[in-house]
């Protein structure tokens, strides 16, 4: 064989693994993400609680919220994050224990004034018990009460 065959072989390997290459890897980013993330709105109501409004457009959820009573903040709310990157961690209030954004909406796990909230394509979990995502729903959580006691 001619060293121009050979060429013109590798070169068409070349194109073609680099055309698989490129779909495989397109393809599956769209699937990681067509779905889109958790869009969680922190919010202070008018006498200064706290309030999560959980929504996700694509999952038809929206209308569900969290309410903080006994907790007083004066910050400059409402606001919108986005998890769609790993590196979203600095919240108005609260703090990000898990957070799984492989394939959106993925998994987020959140410490909300002694509160473990973890948002699930399925259910929304709070202190280890399943809320359904029935909109327009409002669960409000005492700060003073513990884990242990909510039923």
């Amino acid at each position: 064989m001619k060293p121009d065959g050979i060429l013109k072989h590798l070169a068409a390997v070349f194109v073609l693994s680099l055309a698989a290459y490129m779909g495989f890897f397109y393809g599956l980013e769209h699937y990681r993400s067509h779905r889109g993330p958790w869009e969680l709105t922190f919010g202070v109501e008018n006498g200064g609680a706290p309030y999560l409004e959980v929504a996700h457009p694509r999952l038809k959820i929206g209308n569900f919220k969290l309410t903080f009573a006994g907790t007083n903040l004066t910050a400059r709310l409402p606001e919108t994050i986005r998890f769609d990157q790993p590196t979203r961690t600095n919240l108005p209030f609260g703090r990000v224990i898990f957070m799984d954004t492989t394939f959106l909406p993925g998994t987020v796990t959140l410490d909300l004034f002694g509160h473990e909230v973890e948002c699930l394509p399925r259910v929304m979990i709070v202190d280890k018990h399943e809320e359904a995502w029935q909109p327009p729903r409002t669960i409000t959580l005492s700060t003073v009460e513990s884990r242990a006691a909510r039923p």
